[in-house]
C-alpha cells in the first residue's frame, strides 16, 4: 500500500541521504520523492511516496522520528492532507487535433506553457490519478514527453499546525513609534 510521508528535517548535508537510505535498507520502493526548504532556510519538508505494507506504516514513522535531522515525521496516508502533483506534457500533434488537445488540456486545469508548429508543452497539477488520466487522454492525440515532480503534501488537521505570530510591517512598526 501507498504510504504518504511528509517530515520536516533539518536543511543539512546528509539528511536526505539518511532518510532514503532508511527506506532501502528495508526494501521499501520510492514512488516519489519531492524536498525543498520551508519559509526558514534552515529547515526543509520532504514528501516522500512509499509502498510500505500497511502493518509496518507506523514502524516506518517511529524509524524516521528517530533520525539525525528529522524534526516530525507524519502518515499522512489516512489523515486530512491535500497531496497535488505537477506534470509537464509535451505533445506533438497533428494541425487538425490541436483545437481538440486544448479542450482536453482545459478540461483537466491544464495550462498551455509553450506552443510551437510541432504541438505544445502543457502543465497540470492535481492528485496523481487525475494526473495519470491526463496523460492517457493527452496520448491519444500524438507523441508525447512527460515529466512528473512526484507528490508534495500537507496536512490539514489542526493540531498538526505551528502558527506564529504574523511578522511585523515596516508600517506597523512605525505606527508604533
Amino acid at each position: 500500500m501507498m504510504q504518504v510521508i511528509s517530515l520536516l528535517l533539518e536543511n543539512k548535508p546528509g539528511a536526505l541521504m539518511r532518510v532514503t537510505g532508511l527506506l532501502t535498507q528495508r526494501g521499501y520502493n520510492i514512488e516519489s520523492l519531492t524536498v525543498a526548504r520551508t519559509h526558514d532556510p534552515e529547515l526543509s519538508r520532504m514528501t516522500i511516496v512509499v509502498d510500505v505494507d500497511a502493518a509496518l506504516r507506523q514502524q516506518v514513522i517511529k524509524q524516521m522520528n528517530r533520525l539525525i535531522n528529522v524534526l516530525q515525521a507524519t502518515d499522512l496516508t489516512d489523515l486530512p492532507a491535500v497531496v497535488r502533483e505537477l506534470v509537464l506534457v509535451r505533445i506533438r500533434t497533428t494541425m487538425e487535433s490541436r483545437t481538440a488537445v486544448l479542450k482536453e488540456a482545459e478540461i483537466f486545469g491544464g495550462r498551455v506553457v509553450d506552443s510551437s508548429t510541432e504541438g505544445y508543452a502543457i502543465e497540470a497539477t492535481g492528485d496523481p490519478e487525475k494526473l495519470n488520466e491526463f496523460v492517457d487522454v493527452m496520448r491519444s492525440y500524438g507523441e508525447i514527453e512527460v515529466t512528473r515532480s512526484g507528490a508534495l503534501a500537507i496536512g490539514l488537521e489542526a493540531k498538526k499546525l505551528r502558527l506564529q505570530p504574523p511578522v511585523p510591517t515596516k508600517a506597523v512598526t512605525a505606527q508604533k513609534v
